[in-house]
């Protein structure tokens, strides 16, 4: 068993519900916060002085594309909507192998893990025929190397372009194989316990990805291990009008037509859902994931997160994909969805306990783990600590909490700890070499854009 004692910590993000706690001192031990309060006397393997951090949960992302940190800030794609950007990128993303696979995985996650994220998904659906490696297995080894508790999800496409969606052929399996694969992957991967670090998830791409039979099941599948299911959902227009051509309805309608809607569901972006559509993922339990930055970069629209949360939509957070992104800043995307709320319903329409309660404990909720997103005593040591003695800091301690999503403009962590191990120390990974992911990383890139 080890331990580690956060002494006179400045301020304790318990949860949205309870009162914050200030100059207390936090014991974790083994995996777990086993005691919060005033002058801990308990010997610890690791004390930190904590006297200028902000102590949180850990931010869980619910919606990522960790190979597309090998494609951000595409000159050619910098201004395009939803689409076009597609269409451009899958000819360059055809070239992702298993080291790229495995380099951006290790990119992505280590700029989560010094934002203070700790747990995240990821959405990966582009499988090249050429590639034969477990694709899920090597996302795995890179989150074990990093330490960060992962939920990657088993997407899946099966149109391309002759058949009416966007990839070329070599990107796209067949339903019996993605089916095959998605057992696998749930029978060698997926953990049910109470603080697992690997979960599965199903999750066809989207609606012009896939055929409706792929999307049935799917479901079928995921239910009957009570996996969890995820797709992108309303994200642009553009998708309202492929529905209504292809399948008749709306999106929403057609992931009733599935099955795809219940609690055990979630959609990436749900920008464009009518009053009456907001009612009904109030009504079966159905989870959004918000991407406000890449909703923003792609001028897709603004999500109704304002109108969703009175009704009961469980709102979580997530930073979408690098090359819509162009970084994986979590601290950063609770302080765009504060803002980007606030452009369209005015200056109360979020503040930033709700945004906090989005990227922790909403989006545990949205992924399945019971036992993360607070900082409680017998709940899982998933916390980060953002040193707020700095100069963009000063003179904005009047809420500590406030400050790191109004104030700071490094968003950085000085400790990142997830299940209880130091994956971050003063800004830095402890579980891998920041300069090799970097170096690898720009390669590879270099490499499939040049293929």
């Amino acid at each position: 068993m080890s331990s580690i004692l956060l002494k006179n910590c400045l301020y304790i993000f318990v949860s949205a519900d309870e009162e914050a706690r200030r100059g207390e001192d936090i014991l974790i031990r083994d995996n777990r916060i086993a005691k919060i309060d005033a002058a801990i006397s308990d010997s610890a393997d690791r004390v930190i002085d904590c006297a200028t951090g902000v102590v949180i949960p850990g931010f869980v992302n619910t919606h990522h594309h960790f190979y597309q940190t090998l494609t951000r800030n595409l000159p050619a794609v910098q201004n395009a909507e939803l689409f076009d950007w597609l269409v451009y990128l899958y000819e360059i993303w055809k070239y992702l192998d298993e080291e790229a696979v495995y380099y951006a995985s290790l990119l992505a996650m280590g700029e989560l893990l010094k934002t203070g994220c700790t747990c995240s998904a990821d959405h990966h659906y582009v499988y090249p025929q050429n590639v034969s490696g477990d694709l899920i297995g090597i996302q795995f080894d890179a989150a074990a190397n990093l330490g960060m508790r992962f939920s990657p999800t088993r997407g899946s496409m099966s149109l391309s372009k002759k058949d009416g969606g966007l990839p070329p052929d070599s990107v796209v399996q067949t339903e019996d194989q993605i089916l095959e694969d998605s057992d696998r992957v749930i029978q060698q991967y997926h953990d049910e316990s109470e603080l697992a670090m690997r979960k599965i998830i199903l999750a066809p791409c989207s609606p012009f990805s896939v055929t409706e039979k792929l999307m049935e099941e799917t479901v079928k599948l995921g239910r009957q291990y009570n996996i969890r299911l995820h797709t992108h959902l309303a994200e642009t227009r553009d998708e309202n009008e492929f529905c209504f051509e292809t399948y008749g309805c709306k999106p929403l309608q057609l992931m009733e037509r599935c099955g795809f809607i219940g609690d055990d569901v979630s959609y990436a972006h749900g920008i464009h859902f009518n009053d009456q559509e907001l009612q009904r993922l109030a009504d079966t339990g159905t989870h959004i994931a918000h991407c406000p930055t890449s909703n923003m970069r792609l001028g897709s629209g603004i999500c109704r997160v304002k109108e969703m949360l009175p009704l009961g939509i469980n709102v979580g957070l997530a930073v979408d994909g690098s090359a819509s992104n162009d970084s994986s800043d979590m601290l950063g995307e609770l302080r765009n969805a504060l803002l980007l709320q606030r452009v369209h319903y005015g200056a109360a329409a979020l503040s930033p306990l709700d945004v906090m309660k989005m990227g922790t404990e909403n989006g545990a909720r949205l992924l399945g783990f019971e036992k993360v997103g607070k900082t409680k005593e017998g709940w899982g040591a998933d916390l980060a600590i953002f040193n707020v003695g700095k100069l963009e800091y000063s003179g904005s301690l009047a809420d500590p909490l406030a400050a790191i999503i109004f104030s700071g403009y490094n968003h950085g962590t000085e400790y990142t700890i997830v299940n209880g191990h130091i994956v971050v120390e003063q800004g830095r990974l402890t579980g891998f070499d920041e300069t090799e992911i970097m170096n690898k990383c720009n390669a590879i890139s270099a490499k499939m854009l040049n293929a």
